[in-house]
């Protein structure tokens, strides 16, 4: 079977690793042969493959951040928008992984992240509650309330998180939040219905 690139990323996204890693290096995508090495721990390779794909590929700067993170040599800070754009998504491919080790690495600077992005809570919240993790979850989201309350989506995720507990008081509360902060926001004014049906 020839291999194409979404096959080859697909391949990535599920791990198998050696199914993937000599197209990537073969084709010249860095990034992704970069992600290849950071999965099997070569961290310096990783390394080395991302500063020369950060001079063309946005991503690959939060990557070399990340890795020098994991190697305990910490360079530069992360962007706002590297940090919405990926930190949820990588924290998730690193939770999937079972690299516990590099996600306990990366969720411990959550408070320096706050102050380049104060959305942060949130993301790591939302992360946790999406891979099982609710207690995890649930901490961050409370820490998001405390440091930006007024944010309508944090509020939904949390009325989520209450909706799925059955806790449907808890979930009205924080959708009566989200609605006194944005009136129109559609998914909560829905849920509000559906919890007023059962009750």
């Amino acid at each position: 079977m020839v291999l194409t690139y979404n096959k080859a990323k697909e391949k990535l996204l599920t791990f198998d690793i050696a199914g993937c890693q000599r197209f990537f290096a073969e084709n010249g995508y860095l990034l992704e042969l970069g992600y290849c090495y950071l999965l099997t721990d070569d961290l310096e390779r990783a390394h080395d493959i991302f500063e020369k794909a950060r001079e063309y590929d946005k991503r690959a700067n939060w990557a070399l951040f990340m890795t020098n993170l994991f190697m305990n040599k910490p360079a530069d800070y992360p962007t706002y928008f590297e940090l919405r754009n990926f930190l949820e998504i990588d924290l998730n491919i690193l939770i999937s992984a079972a690299k516990g080790e590099y996600v306990e690495n990366l969720i411990s600077y959550a408070d320096f992240f706050c102050t380049i992005n104060p959305e942060v809570y949130k993301y790591l919240g939302r992360v946790f509650l999406n891979n099982d993790l609710e207690q995890y979850g649930y901490f961050f989201l409370k820490r998001a309330k405390d440091y930006f309350y007024n944010d309508p989506e944090l509020h939904y995720i949390l009325a989520e998180y209450f909706y799925n507990k059955n806790d449907y008081a808890e979930a009205q509360k924080s959708l009566s939040s989200c609605l006194g902060i944005l009136p129109e926001y559609f998914p909560a004014k829905r849920m509000m219905k559906k919890i007023q049906s059962r009750v």
